[in-house]
């Protein structure tokens, strides 16, 4: 864990405009910046960055955030490894803490492995492109594939020599522990003398979304039939085959911006699509699938296409794990690269242009391809095409999110039309899979949850109130926020001689238990508690960069700008008036401030810049108060409504004349007319 001294550092340091600036070209306009999204492709700008407010908003796609969150979004950070990348920008060293030993032990094992590959792969390029013998045979290969020198630079391409202990004689002369050195799969133990595990080999290095080293792929270049093609890194503390896709790094912002991620088998392939300047590309490294490598895939996008080779063997592979990918929410086509090709081969012979097109012209549906695959296997046996029948049932019934049921439908459709049977059947069929999942899920569920959702159904069920009811009973999100935003903006300002605005909200808020939006409750609470226990430590950027991502995307959303006053609407808004602070001045500095020289000093006397911080705070407050007594009021209208003892009816009565009243002089402190 990177200690809260460091978390303030970094959070003194960092500038907004400095760091978002260095990946967008932004112009200043007004108080705030704007340029072309990131995110998205634009030709308008409509990015928008507040550095007083430390925080940035497309108005385009809606994406918004802090400094912070822009680093995790366009680098696809972690939330450790954005502070990370912060600290290096700033030079702010990084302090560390451990909640237990073991964790401690752990995070040094893992530091360890990555010190010593990032090592390794300094040392397998260096002697790629430095040794006379890496040049001859490792670039000689890469040329021969057709790599350019920047190519194997962007994705540190290396050869390890021939020689018997090449790179373990270096290692161990910068005195690494053996112990580590073998945990890596780098070198191997043989009749108690380590040696170098991928001799002779051209080396891949597989990187983390950060850009650390996790482990290598080494091809084997001479002719052995007993030796693999490749090594792979064994698996440890850091190398999980599961969770890792191949390229993810040099391709994360490629996929992001193009929203859909390009899935081959292997190392070359990658490197040779993004050589060509298909960036948005990544191995699976020959394996099926796997349910961490589809979420890796969904961080970026919802769209996958799969280009696999058109023998039958790559028409297994590319089928192998997709259910669990449709089950994801994941949109999958697929392309077929032709016989005896594969992605590599084939972007070098048909060129950039041409392989873009013919990917865009031949994607083809997954489950619809799933059903072609099944039905040529199943020929005419009646028993397989059953059993095919079965097969697309299950697939279809893992499309099972809610903006997915129309999609869920078509194919119900299309299959059914396929296989020449009933389409109410196959959709009998489909919902038969999802309540056996469901009542598998059940079973597991804890036996008081299961009640509990089977309450809140039969309430629901039982809610019979018209729109406007509904919107008045449980929709106060605007005067909630309102609320929230003002506590951020104002919270720590003077409300007056003894209260500070903060205080007096806390003091004015109705009961929680009428407060509907549990974020902003979850705000309040934490706004609340700093108040009493470190009152020094409120700030907006407090929660603006909040641990919780929960109240930092709420701070943010509520301190968002779509826009900004002109300092000449703010002064025709004023009239041209000026405020009562003028005139308390001394004769001297009335007459200074009076001066032909003087208009800017002049202008900060205008009424516009006026501190309606106090109408704002009361506004907020008696808005909200107004929205729940009306609440109130209805609740207890259909409460008289009801049977009830001639005591309980005049209580009822009482209340509602109580809840009238105070409506009545809200209403006047807010000079609002009631309609209705």
């Amino acid at each position: 864990m990177i200690s809260q001294d460091t978390i303030q550092q970094i959070l003194s340091r960092i500038d907004i405009i400095d760091v978002v600036g260095s990946f967008v070209k932004l112009k200043r306009r007004g108080t705030n910046y704007i340029g072309n999204c990131p995110f998205h492709n634009e030709k308008t700008p409509s990015f928008t960055v507040s550095p007083s407010k430390e925080i940035y908003k497309c108005f385009g796609c809606g994406k918004s955030g802090n400094t912070i969150s822009f680093v995790m979004e366009h680098e696809k950070y972690s939330y450790v490894d954005a502070l990370k990348w912060l600290a290096a920008r700033y030079n702010i060293t990084i302090e560390e803490t451990f909640v237990s030993d073991e964790q401690r032990q752990q995070y040094q094992v893992a530091d360890s492995l990555y010190i010593v590959n990032n090592f390794a792969q300094e040392f397998f390029s260096r002697m790629l492109l430095e040794s006379e013998e890496g040049q001859d045979i490792g670039l000689s290969y890469f040329r021969e594939r057709g790599f350019r020198e920047e190519i194997i630079r962007k994705f540190q391409l290396g050869y390890s020599p021939e020689a018997r202990d090449s790179f373990t004689k270096e290692a161990l002369a910068k005195q690494f522990n053996p112990e580590v050195l073998l945990k890596t799969g780098l070198v191997n133990n043989r009749n108690e003398q380590l040696q170098d595990n991928y001799r002779g080999r051209v080396i891949f290095p597989v990187h983390n979304q950060s850009g650390k080293v996790l482990g290598f792929g080494a091809r084997i270049l001479k002719k052995n039939d007993r030796a693999p093609k490749y090594i792979n890194t064994p698996e440890n503390e850091i190398y999980v085959k599961s969770k890792i896709l191949y390229g993810a790094y040099q391709a994360r912002t490629a996929i992001d911006k193009a929203d859909e991620c390009l899935l081959v088998e292997g190392y070359t392939d990658v490197v040779s699509l993004h050589q060509a300047g298909i960036e948005n590309v990544v191995a699976s490294g020959g394996t099926s699938l796997t349910t961490d490598q589809i979420r890796l895939v969904r961080k970026y996008t919802n769209n996958l296409t799969i280009i696999y080779d058109g023998d039958a063997a790559g028409v297994k592979a590319a089928l192998r794990g997709l259910d669990m990918a449709v089950e994801e929410g994941l949109n999958v086509r697929l392309v077929l690269i032709p016989d005896k090709e594969d992605p590599d081969s084939y972007v070098n012979k048909l060129g950039a242009a041409a392989f873009s097109e013919f990917v865009q012209k031949n994607k083809r549906d997954f489950i619809l391809f799933q059903l072609e695959v099944a039905l040529n296997d199943a020929g005419t046996d009646s028993t397989k095409k059953q059993e095919v029948v079965n097969r697309m049932a299950e697939t279809i019934s893992r499309i099972n999110k809610t903006e997915d049921f129309t999609r869920q439908q078509d194919y119900i459709k299309q299959v059914a039309e396929i296989l020449k049977i009933d389409e109410g059947g196959m959709h009998s069929l489909v919902n038969k899979f999802i309540r056996d999942r469901i009542s598998t899920q059940e079973r597991k569920q804890p036996f008081e949850d299961a009640k509990a959702h089977e309450e809140n159904a039969r309430k629901a069920q039982e809610t019979d109130y018209d729109e406007t009811t509904f919107n008045l009973l449980f929709r106060d999100e605007m005067q909630e926020r309102e609320i929230a935003r003002i506590l951020l903006e104002y919270g720590v300002k003077q409300y007056n001689a003894d209260l500070k605005v903060g205080e007096y909200i806390m003091a004015e808020l109705p009961d929680e238990s009428l407060m509907d939006n549990a974020d902003v409750m979850k705000l309040i609470n934490a706004f609340k508690y700093l108040l009493e226990n470190n009152p020094d430590g409120l700030s907006k950027n407090y929660f603006i960069y909040h641990e919780d991502s929960q109240l930092s995307t709420l701070a943010v959303s509520l301190l968002n700008f779509p826009y900004e006053e002109s300092e000449r609407w703010k002064k025709k808004a004023s009239g041209g008036g000026f405020s009562q602070r003028l005139f308390q001045q001394s004769y001297e500095d009335f007459i200074r401030a009076l001066a032909p020289d003087n208009e800017e000093a002049l202008g900060k006397f205008m009424k516009m810049d006026e501190d309606r911080t106090h109408e704002q705070v009361d506004s907020a407050i008696n808005y909200l108060k107004l929205r729940k007594i009306k609440r109130m009021l209805l609740e207890n209208q259909q409460d008289m409504e009801k049977e009830h003892t001639a005591d309980e009816r005049d209580m009822l009565q009482q209340t509602h004349a109580h809840l009238k009243q105070m409506e009545i002089d809200l209403v006047k402190s807010l000079g609002t007319v009631v309609i209705k």
